[in-house]
């Protein structure tokens, strides 16, 4: 049982979590989905830990340098991917705390854990949630709160930090729906998880019992989780290559401006310091759709070297589920997105600005269905739904795109979706309801128009029906109440009102309804998109 980490003890750890990491790498690469499904996790991660230890026996016993410094500065200038490169700062982190003290025991390692944590989430550009990071974090506040408890002893801190890491590992799923809906913990933190497990190996003398990390089998299945509904789905496709490489000579300021530059042109991206005899090194990891534009980022901020370019694996969408059935609608505002989704609809988040064909392709493909029904709910939105729909067919999908000019139309169709049904008469039902619900909207001008209600002025209220201006006023409540009795008195048995960030708005027009249109059933819906007041259909 050691009581602290000297140099023969950090060699030993290194050469434990090549052991688990090696043993380990198949089941990594087969859990890794994020950030892209490239199933190099555990190679990544195996490749950076040899180079940490390749330095360390290179230096040899009874080297002038501290092992945590030359473990380190190997890990740094070997790492490899986003997962290596984030385990490499790990390791930086503990060897900028530890490598000029004493041995460390407990309350120190706990210290510099938790420091290295930090300093790993200040080196990834757009840190995600439910990633390394997170694991990290969590092992790190588990050795800090031993310490807190008066459980001091190197032992306690390393077994509280992997059982933290692993209790953090297990919360991952339900943190990054990438993840949850692969049914798989995060491979780099489950990688982490190994590399702890071997430090507590080195400390106590023996291996913690852990279950598998066979894909689908560790944390469980998770609360809610119904394998006959729940499809699996995979990211959209990200930037298209991985780039990596060594800058030297360059400094603090440079490296900073290639931060920023890189940040703008892809995603994933690490950068990580190391002191080397000749001078700072960094290893650049970062994934991007224009390769050359990276590596001269590169070389306007100093001398790249070992530039590695690695062609990111495709992302291919699930094979279809025989005879399952989804709804992908496009939804604008989170109050509408949460309405769409608690009625089973897989939501495109967005209006006409945000959202491509692409964007709707990507959850037709990651709905896992055989048939689909898209709901563009814009009448703007139904060209590139009908794009992404033929798209998809040729993926072996079969894709009916049911035009609804609002969200309201789009909610009357979910409203009669059986899916038991055919699948022909179903999408005959969800299009006679959305076609059977007439649509009307309260808007604010932003200049001075001519509709063809009249001439507005900024500010007016405008009062829409079937996408044309029939009201112009001043007070919204006013004008929302004459909208709704015109629509009204052609008759109708169910308004349904979708309210916007005035809740006093809606709180008036249900007044108005109970008054003039007693028998008129009322759904009402608040949270909607904040540009729109009021959203109406009248069914």
């Amino acid at each position: 049982m050691l009581s602290a980490l000297d140099d023969a003890a950090v060699g030993q750890w290194c050469r434990a979590a090549v052991a688990g990491l090696s043993e380990g790498r198949g089941r990594l690469d087969d859990l890794n989905v994020f950030p892209v499904p490239d199933g190099d996790t555990g190679t990544n991660l195996l490749a950076t830990a040899q180079a940490a230890l390749a330095a360390l026996e290179e230096s040899g016993e009874g080297a002038a340098e501290p092992a945590w410094a030359v473990l380190a500065r190997g890990a740094v200038l070997g790492a490899r991917g986003n997962s290596g490169t984030i385990l490499a700062q790990l390791l930086r982190g503990l060897a900028d705390q530890l490598a000029d003290v004493p041995p460390a025991d407990g309350p120190a390692f706990a210290a510099a854990l938790q420091k290295a944590a930090d300093t790993a989430y200040a080196a990834v550009a757009d840190p995600e949630e439910g990633t390394f990071l997170t694991v990290a974090r969590g092992g790190a506040e588990a050795a800090v709160a031993a310490v807190a408890a008066e459980r001091t002893p190197l032992a306690d801190v390393v077994r509280a930090a992997a059982d933290g890491a692993r209790t953090a590992l297990e919360a991952t799923p339900g943190q990054l729906a990438v993840l949850r809906d692969a049914g798989v913990v995060d491979a780099g933190g489950a990688g982490l998880c190994l590399v702890l497990d071997a430090l507590v190996t080195t400390v106590t003398g023996v291996e913690p019992a852990r279950p598998s990390l066979a894909r689908g089998r560790v944390g469980g299945p998770r609360r809610g989780h119904d394998p006959d509904r729940d499809l699996p789905s995979q990211p959209p496709a990200g930037p298209g290559s991985e780039v990596q490489f060594l800058l030297t000579d360059s400094d603090e300021a440079a490296v900073a401006r290639l931060h920023e530059r890189l940040a703008a042109l892809g995603d994933s991206l690490v950068v990580v310091g190391a002191d080397t005899p000749t001078g700072r090194e960094w290893n650049v990891h970062v994934h991007v759709s224009d390769v050359g534009a990276a590596i001269e980022a590169g070389i306007e901020a100093g001398r790249p070297y070992r530039i590695s370019v690695t062609p990111l694996a495709p992302v291919r969408p699930p094979a279809p589920t025989p005879g399952a059935r989804a709804v992908v609608a496009i939804v604008p505002g989170d109050g509408l997105a949460a309405l769409f989704t608690g009625e089973s609809a897989r939501v495109v988040p967005g209006g006409p600005d945000d959202v491509g064909e692409d964007d709707v392709l990507a959850a037709v493909l990651g709905s896992g269905a055989a048939e689909v029904v898209v709901l563009p709910n814009d009448p703007a939105l139904t060209a590139p739904a009908s794009r992404a729909a033929e798209r998809a067919r040729e993926e072996g999908r079969d894709v009916v795109v049911v035009p609804t000019r609002c969200p309201v139309q789009g909610l009357a169709a979910l409203a009669v979706a059986d899916p038991t049904r055919r699948f022909g008469d179903d999408v005959v039902s969800m299009a006679e309801a959305a076609a059977a619900t007439r649509w009307a909207e309260l808007t604010v001008a932003e200049q001075e128009a001519l509709t063809t209600a009249g001439r507005c002025r900024p500010g007016d209220v405008l009062g829409s029906a079937e996408g044309d201006v029939v009201l112009i006023g001043r007070e919204p409540a006013a004008v929302a109440g004459e909208l709704l009795d015109r629509m009204l008195s052609a008759g109708g048995e169910l308004v349904t009102l979708v309210v916007g960030p005035d809740a006093a708005l809606g709180d008036a027009v249900c007044a108005h309804l109970a008054t003039a249109h007693p028998t008129v059933e009322v759904a009402r819906y608040d949270d909607g998109p904040g540009g729109i007041p009021l959203q109406v259909g009248v069914e």
